[in-house]
Order: C-alpha cells, then structure tokens, then sequence
C-alpha cells in the first residue's frame, strides 16, 4: 500500500481538533486548491477532500486514529498486519473470505445498536446535506456589503407530495421491512462470536413509514432535483474566504425531514486602486520632488470617494498618512479601520536648462555644489 501523509497534517490541524475546526480547515484550503481557482492543484484538491471524508465521521476518525489509513478504509489488518488473513492465517480459504471487519469497528466505536451507539427506536427521517457554494464580489461590497443572487441545483422538497413520498390524497402505512421501528437488525457470525448491528432501514430510510401509493412525481422518494435562485445578504466589512452559513437552504433528505445548511464562500476580487490589511485600506500617491520639498494639497481616491490630503512641507518618500474612519467596518460592530496613504516622491528623469541651474543652484546653497553634476 503507498504511503499516504498524515490526515491531520493534510488539514494543518491538531489531532484533537473539533469537528468544526476540521470543517473549517477542510472549506479554507479546499477553496486555495480548488482546480478551477487560478494556482490551483487538482492532487492536492483531491487529498484534502479524502482527509475530509475521514476525519468528519466520527467512525471512520475513530477507526483511523487507532489503524491509520487501513482502518479508515474499513479494514484495519490490511496491508501485512491482518492476523486474520494470508498465509497461515485464517482468511481466504480458511472459510472467511468476504469477512468485513468494518462492520466490527462499526459496532464497537459507536454505531447504531452497538455497545455506544443507539438504541433500537425510530430515528425519524435524516437531515438533509450541507451544501457549499461560492460567490465573487467585488472590493466595494467587501467594503460595505452587497446583496447577492446565488443559483443552486440540489434535492429539493418535492412541491406535488410536500416530501412524505405519498400521493396527495393516499396515506402513510407502517414499513413492512423494520414493523414501523425504522432501524433493521441483523446478527453475523464472525470470528468473535455473534454480533448484533442495527442499521437505518433501507426501505423507509428510518421515518417507520412508506407510502401506501407513492408519488407519481418523485416516485415516493420526497425529493426533486430542482435548480432554484436565492438572494444572499453579505454583510459589510467580509473578506477573502468568509464564510456565510444559511440555515435550512441546503438539500432535501429523502422522505421528508429537515434541510442541510448552505455555506456561501466569499471570494473578493483584487481593486488596482486598493489593497486590504485588516480593517486598513491602503493606497499610494506620487508627488513631485519640489511638491514635496514646498508642500501641497492632493487628492486621493478612498472606498468614500476623493478626499483632499495635505502634504507639508519636506515630506519623505514613503511617508504614510492615515485618514482615520475610512477603512473597512468590523464585521461584529461596525466601526471602520483607517485608510493608509503612501506618498512617494518622483525623482525627475530629465531636466531642462532653466530646471538644472536652479537645482544646481539649491545644491550650491546647500553646501552641497555639484551633487546634480554627472
């Protein structure tokens, strides 16, 4: 088997990360990498969704923590440490061949039925998926907030039975596959001895119902393929890579139940005018070299339009000027950074007669005579 890189380390997070720090590592780097994002890495994009995949179920985690990459594939003896398998062991033709050792772990880190896991009753129906989209803006909305059309194509609640699967106008019966419990039971035989799982039935999906007629529309599944626009509000004062949660705006679980979430990824696109540190904005102005040495009055383009800035006397290239209140707001309170100006001062390149002599002349005055000669 090749050697595959640490899951955690893919993530950049510690092994006792939450799942939410996990999720949210797996949206910031899977945006960075993401193939069709300028600088993006296919392989990459494709290693971190496989960290993702295992680390978000707490089964599969639990299996890789104690097995490593083995047992997040469901097999924890794979690879030459199987005492079950193989030569002298006691798989293949010893009569366990096809044996899946994930339904093992499934039973011992928590799985439904299990000995941490759930109990018998209905679990109802699932939750939908999360969905993740993302939207560009440009710098101005980042700056003071904008509102959004997003189109999204999921499994929606189907509109002719309203979800429950059943023809309007029929009912719902009991399952007949799990007697209304919703969750099925079965005993395998393994080499520990027997062993009880309990699993989602497959026919209700565990609502403990089905239709007695299904719907003619969704075929008694509940849901509908359906591309449908939604207004998205982004806030003032976001940046690269916020992430907005919209609650029950992901997709439709099958046979009816609560919708996922929709996560809205904020790409902001670059202004020639601006860059962003913070709550900062900054910019830069160029002054001639007698402007700067007499001092002047400029104008600068802020995010608030032109604003006059003054320039005293003597000014050095690079001086920053701040014009305070006109940054960007905080996302929590509102109140905005500042704006920083770089003034940098223009050397001229080349000089008329009447310019040289008066610059030979300040020089001279300066007690500096001939620094402009070449």
């Amino acid at each position: 088997m090749p050697t595959k890189r640490d899951f955690y380390d893919i993530l950049g997070v510690s092994k006792s990360a939450s799942a939410d720090e996990i999720k949210r590592a797996y949206r910031k780097l899977a945006m960075e990498h993401h193939p069709d994002r300028h600088g993006g890495d296919d392989s990459k994009f494709k290693e971190i969704g496989e960290a993702y995949e295992t680390l978000k179920d707490p089964q599969k985690r639990a299996a890789y923590d104690q097995f490593g990459y083995a047992g997040a594939q469901g097999n924890p003896f794979a690879g030459g440490g199987n005492p079950f398998g193989g030569a002298g062991g006691f798989g293949g033709a010893q009569g366990f061949e096809g044996f899946d050792f994930s339904d093992i772990l499934n039973q011992f880190m928590g799985g439904a039925g299990g000995p941490f896991g759930g109990g018998g009753q209905n679990r109802g129906p699932a939750r939908g998926r999360d969905l993740e989209t993302t939207v560009a803006i440009d710098f101005l909305e980042a700056v003071f907030g904008a509102e959004k059309d997003v189109t999204l194509t999921a499994d929606d609640t189907c509109e002719h039975c309203h979800g429950n699967g059943a023809e309007p106008g029929s009912s719902l019966k009991q399952c007949p596959t799990c007697n209304g419990r919703g969750q099925v039971t079965r005993v395998q035989q393994t080499i520990l001895g027997a062993i009880q799982q309990t699993t989602v039935c497959p026919t209700c999906q565990g609502r403990g119902q089905v239709p007695e007629k299904p719907c003619t529309v969704c075929r008694g599944a509940g849901i509908q393929r359906r591309t449908h626009t939604l207004k998205v509000k982004i806030p003032a004062g976001v940046d690269q890579g916020t992430t907005i949660r919209l609650a029950g705006q992901g997709a439709a679980p099958r046979g009816g139940g609560a919708k996922g979430d929709l996560y809205v990824a904020i790409r902001v696109r670059a202004d020639r005018r601006f860059e962003r540190a913070g709550r900062d904005i900054l910019s830069r102005a160029t002054i001639p070299m007698a402007e700067a040495a007499l001092g002047t009055e400029i104008q600068v383009e802020t995010v608030d339009g032109p604003v006059t800035l003054k320039v005293p006397a003597g000014t050095q290239s690079g001086k920053v000027f701040k014009l305070s209140g006109r940054g960007v707001p905080a996302l929590t309170h509102g109140s905005r950074g500042d704006h920083l100006v770089t003034v940098l001062v223009e050397t001229p390149t080349k000089l008329s007669a009447k310019q040289r002599e008066l610059l030979e002349q300040f020089a001279a005055d300066s007690g500096k005579k001939g620094f402009w000669k070449h």
